[in-house]
């Protein structure tokens, strides 16, 4: 091949993999959810005669820190984050172990019927989502005493089930049947084959259903609103509420408590994208 060949080779490739309509339509995405990020950190580090002035896009001079107090004052926010904390915890270790153990399940008995209705009744759940059954739920969990953070958490876990199971068996469904032959060779029961070769090959995938796990549960508001029923055990995303309506004014104090309760997804968001970017990726490309 010809260096002229090889040369129109390289631009050919390059004009490609360069998409200007999409490159536009993701920079306009991006702008959607930085533009608010700004301003949000904008208000939240103004005092509260800047942030009265409504100029949401000037940087603020000086900074302040004053909303930051009064929104850890009104919060409670040590309590609130505590209890977002246990049920995110709740939630991620619940998807990430029940939702392997039923996919394992399912993909070594993918030939039985029971285990392939199985499959497709957990899938069905993705089809109702919690606000079609919230009536049936805040009754059912109030009759057995989980109308607590505990309730909601376990709640994540069954809403997210089927998706998760998806996720993971078709995951399993790539893997190496020669791992498992191995271990069953070895003398391994069905609970340490899972233990000590499956969960550890699940490991990219496990990632990426407790971060997805952790983001929902972190950021949902409707079920924990609904559900719990003691106002003081309340997740930071419906202690939050009260800024909307008793301190609407306070836009300084109301931009810093929603700040501090994004922080945690988005670091967490920032620092573990690349795992979910590569069990996607595993649980796509046959191996």
């Amino acid at each position: 091949m010809s260096t002229q060949e090889i040369t129109s080779s390289k631009a050919s490739r390059t004009r490609r993999r360069y998409n200007l309509p999409l490159t536009v339509v993701l920079a306009l995405c991006t702008l959607t959810v930085l533009i608010p990020l700004f301003v949000t950190v904008s208000m939240a580090f103004k005092s509260g005669a800047q942030a009265v002035q409504g100029e949401a896009f000037t940087l603020p001079n000086p900074l302040s820190i004053e909303g930051f107090i009064e929104a850890w004052r009104l919060t409670d926010f040590p309590v609130s984050f505590g209890i977002s904390v246990f049920v995110s915890a709740i939630a991620v270790a619940g998807a990430v172990l029940i939702s392997s153990m039923a996919a394992y399940a399912i993909h070594a008995n993918w030939e039985r019927r029971f285990f392939k209705f199985a499959f497709f009744y957990i899938l069905a759940a993705m089809f109702l989502p919690f606000p079609v059954l919230a009536l049936s739920q805040i009754k059912l969990t109030g009759m057995v005493g989980l109308d607590t953070p505990l309730g909601v958490g376990i709640l994540h876990i069954m809403f997210h089930l089927g998706f998760n199971v998806l996720l993971l068996t078709t995951f399993l469904r790539n893997m190496p049947h020669e791992l498992e032959e191995a271990a069953r060779i070895d003398g391994a029961s069905t609970w340490q084959t899972f233990w000590r070769v499956i969960f550890p090959v699940l490991a990219p995938m496990s990632a990426t259903v407790g971060i997805f796990a952790f983001l929902f549960s972190w950021n949902d508001f409707m079920m924990p609103s609904m559900i719990i029923s003691d106002p003081s055990l309340q997740t930071l995303p419906v202690v939050n509420q009260l800024f909307q309506s008793q301190f609407s004014s306070n836009y300084h104090v109301s931009f810093a408590s929603y700040l501090m309760a994004l922080a945690p997804s988005i670091l967490v968001f920032v620092f573990t994208q690349r795992w979910v970017l590569s069990g996607v990726t595993q649980g796509a490309v046959k191996s």
